[in-house]
């Protein structure tokens, strides 16, 4: 059986030859997140967003482990054919792109990671699964009322918009979640499992963190150091983990600066 396809959206597809960026969003996230930044970078460049397995429009799998996500990725680039390849990852997608990197490192030619170090995490998504998994979708009349279940769990305004992005009516009118909320559930464990690599990554590669985040410490600059030895370290002031919500144009330029420059 054929293996199936993580679903994207291409822009700026006259620009191939100044090479393919692939998007890939974070836990709960949608390709959709990316759209703004995205439709700048396609002035210059080719831009690929995806949705990661489990979320958006892509498929539902028992999996979250990221050597698999790392594999959607490969498949993914392998069937864009790209003239050159740079991936670009936030948090959960970040660590999946590293993965990418230490397991096909040809499928690519330069690395950002956005606010993710390749360590472990310790569990911390309960209250959001809590508050997701209280939602009854069978009978639920409205978005406001799922809203108001997520702000009882303790989620602010800025965390319950972005998890109902993710929130639609099916055809029979019914409410349901764009990600495979059981299987995230049940494999939350896996997400915040560390980067598996036998050697150096050698791929150039950009580390992005937002100053006011706590993902990557400054103890994890050193790790990171040694497992991408052709890395660097760049810190957006005024911006948490959502750093390209937050900060748009500092992370755009960090990102230009990049690109331009390897």
């Amino acid at each position: 059986m054929q293996a199936q396809v993580l679903h994207f959206k291409e822009l700026g597809e006259n620009n191939r030859a100044n090479g393919s960026l692939f998007i890939f969003h974070g836990l709960f996230g949608l390709l959709d997140n990316w759209q703004t930044l995205a439709k700048t970078l396609a002035d210059t460049y080719h831009v690929v967003m995806a949705d990661m397995r489990n979320h958006g429009r892509s498929f539902h799998a028992e999996s979250m482990r990221y050597t698999d996500m790392a594999a959607d990725m490969a498949q993914l680039i392998d069937l864009i054919q790209p003239v050159q390849t740079s991936v670009i990852g936030h948090s959960m997608g970040g660590k999946a792109a590293m993965q990418l990197a230490a397991d096909f490192p040809k499928r690519l030619d330069r690395l950002v990671v956005i606010d993710i170090a390749p360590r472990a995490y310790p569990l911390h998504h309960q209250h959001i699964l809590e508050g997701l998994n209280a939602i009854p979708l069978a009978t639920l009349q409205s978005r406001q009322e799922a809203e108001n279940i997520l702000a009882s769990h303790g989620m602010d305004r800025d965390i319950r918009q972005f998890l109902l992005k993710n929130l639609y009516r099916t055809e029979d009118n019914q409410f349901a979640w764009r990600f495979n909320l059981p299987v995230i559930t049940s494999h939350i464990a896996e997400v915040g499992q560390p980067l598996v690599y036998s050697r150096p990554i050698t791929t150039p590669a950009l580390f992005i963190r937002g100053s006011r985040s706590h993902y990557i410490t400054d103890e994890d600059a050193a790790q990171i150091a040694n497992i991408f030895p052709y890395s660097r370290l760049v810190t957006i002031a005024n911006a948490g983990h959502w750093v390209h919500a937050e900060q748009p144009a500092a992370l755009l330029e960090t990102l230009q600066s990049f690109l331009a420059s390897v």
